[in-house]
């Protein structure tokens, strides 16, 4: 059975940090292309970064330079580093795992963790 298990999220005023972290079991994370999508009330969930399984990563325009992903394949956890934020970050944020085999997409989701940016 797949598992990703998301945490780290909470409350921090706008330019704080907070680190988030996926915990995945049942696949291996580095075989899989890991994302990180949010997804604010009203608005449709968008994908903030990801990080394809040969270490391409990628980042939503809004985010670039503030926020850092990352996997270690020893713990088969993918992080989400998040400096600088801003109240526009607050969301829920889930984690992806992705793969394509033989034209059949397999993906897993967690059940996500709370961001919030506020004074």
């Amino acid at each position: 059975q797949v598992q990703l298990v998301e945490s780290g999220g909470g409350l921090v005023q706008p330019g704080g940090s907070l680190r988030l972290s996926c915990a995945a079991s049942g696949i291996l994370v580095s075989i899989y292309d890991m994302g990180w999508f949010r997804q604010a009330p009203g608005k449709q969930r968008e994908l903030v970064a990801s990080v394809t399984r040969d270490g391409s990563t990628n980042y939503v325009d809004s985010v670039k330079d503030r926020f850092t992903i990352s996997r270690d394949n020893a713990a088969n956890t993918v992080y989400l580093q998040m400096n600088a934020l801003k109240p526009e970050d607050t969301a829920l944020y889930y984690c992806n795992a992705h793969r394509t085999i033989i034209s059949r997409n397999f993906d897993y989701w967690g059940q996500g963790t709370q961001v919030t940016v506020s004074s």
